[in-house]
């Protein structure tokens, strides 16, 4: 089934970007592309997003805060818009904002919960169907294809499984992702068939749980940001919120992942083709505002 729906959570509090986030979500920080526009960082999310072919999108909020979002997209009044007619390139986003913000639906996240449970806020919205989810505080950006379409194309391929995208890390790295250990394709080496999926594991375990082949020693696979998730994902998270099961005091994804891995299958495909840019943190913030930038 093709992917024809995206969620991006948004509802975190950006506590590592405080006080800054206090004035305005993190997802809100302007962000100049590579055309010299300054948007907010969630308005580069949805143009990229539609761009790759997706036809809804489900942003998921905090309490209240989906009208931020949709007075954004709404534009500004006219006042404002009179201002802008001697900056043509500026006039023409009002329309192409009030345009994405046909695709746009909303899911609340009354309390912060950790990650899996911000997902499971989206079982309605899916209502079904295969998902792309993308954090909200990342941008991704494909060399030859966009890094969205490239993950979309290995979920139909891997016939319906899940598929996220990963790509190499080192192990200082290792403490803050989703780290994988499989086998790659022969046919198509770039998708890997999982084996053990671990949030945040220690270097020991990582060296030798966390093997794929191809790779460098001190190399691993971990999360690029970007999953493919099949509708299982909404029965595994729901159980686990039934019963109650959590790691490090929150219900984590990483875990609902690994979980459907042991059911049926989980695939990862390594981006060589792409990059991401990571916004969550201040140093990693002012890197990705500059490369970002450059076409």
């Amino acid at each position: 089934m093709k992917i024809r729906k995206a969620l991006v959570p948004i509802a975190g509090l950006g506590t590592r970007l405080f006080p800054a986030s206090h004035a305005c979500k993190k997802e809100f920080f302007p962000v100049v592309g590579p055309d010299g526009i300054a948007r907010p960082l969630l308005h580069h999310q949805i143009i990229d997003l539609i761009d790759a072919g997706i036809e809804k999108i489900c942003i998921i909020v905090g309490a209240g805060e989906e009208r931020s979002v949709i007075d954004y997209f709404r534009g500004p009044r006219e006042p404002y818009v009179e201002r802008l007619e001697k900056y043509p390139d500026l006039a023409q986003e009002t329309e192409k904002m009030q345009s994405a913000l046909n695709h746009i639906s909303f899911a609340v996240q009354e309390h912060q919960r950790g990650f899996g449970h911000a997902v499971y806020q989206g079982k309605t919205f899916a209502n079904g169907d295969p998902i792309l989810l993308c954090l909200g505080d990342h941008l991704f950006r494909g060399n030859n294809e966009s890094c969205h379409r490239q993950l979309m194309r290995a979920y139909q391929t891997c016939g319906g499984k899940s598929v996220s995208a990963v790509n190499r890390i080192h192990a200082a790295d290792l403490k803050g992702y989703g780290t994988i250990a499989g086998k790659r394709r022969p046919t198509n080496p770039d998708l890997i068939d999982v084996s053990l999926i671990i949030e945040k594991p220690a270097i020991e375990t990582a060296k030798k749980e966390l093997v794929v082949d191809g790779l460098e020693s001190g190399e691993y696979l971990g999360w690029f940001g970007m999953h493919a998730l099949s509708p299982t994902i909404y029965d595994i998270l729901r159980d686990m919120i039934a019963n109650n099961i959590k790691q490090r005091g929150e219900f984590q994804l990483t875990y609902a992942q690994e979980l459907e891995r042991r059911q049926e299958g989980y695939c990862a495909l390594e981006i060589r083709d792409g990059k991401r840019f990571d916004f969550g943190v201040p140093q990693d913030f002012v890197k990705s505002v500059a490369e970002f930038a450059i076409a």
